[in-house]
């Protein structure tokens, strides 16, 4: 029942840990590779958010997951615009 859940949690968190390692070097960044990351990102955190919020009500764990996973697509989506008025 939850497969797809965990599938989308696995999938996020990996895309969240890569983007903040990609995003924090600090030597000759690539604009558009910066951006595809964070776009793939907040992506992969709305998706997993849509997912956990249909279990929240009975989940406790998944309700978290949802709240987490908006608050980081919505960092995301700030930092897109951030750079994109840079």
């Amino acid at each position: 029942m939850l497969a797809r859940c965990i599938r989308l949690n696995n999938d996020c968190a990996d895309l969240c840990a890569t983007t903040a390692r990609i995003v924090s070097r600090q030597t000759e960044p690539d604009s558009g590779l910066i951006r595809a990351v964070i776009d793939a990102c907040a992506t992969a955190c709305a998706a997993c958010a849509s997912e956990c919020e249909k279990h929240g009500k009975h989940m406790e764990h998944c309700r978290i997951c949802a709240e987490a996973c908006r608050a980081c697509e919505n960092a995301c989506r700030r930092m897109m615009a951030a750079k994109a008025s840079a």
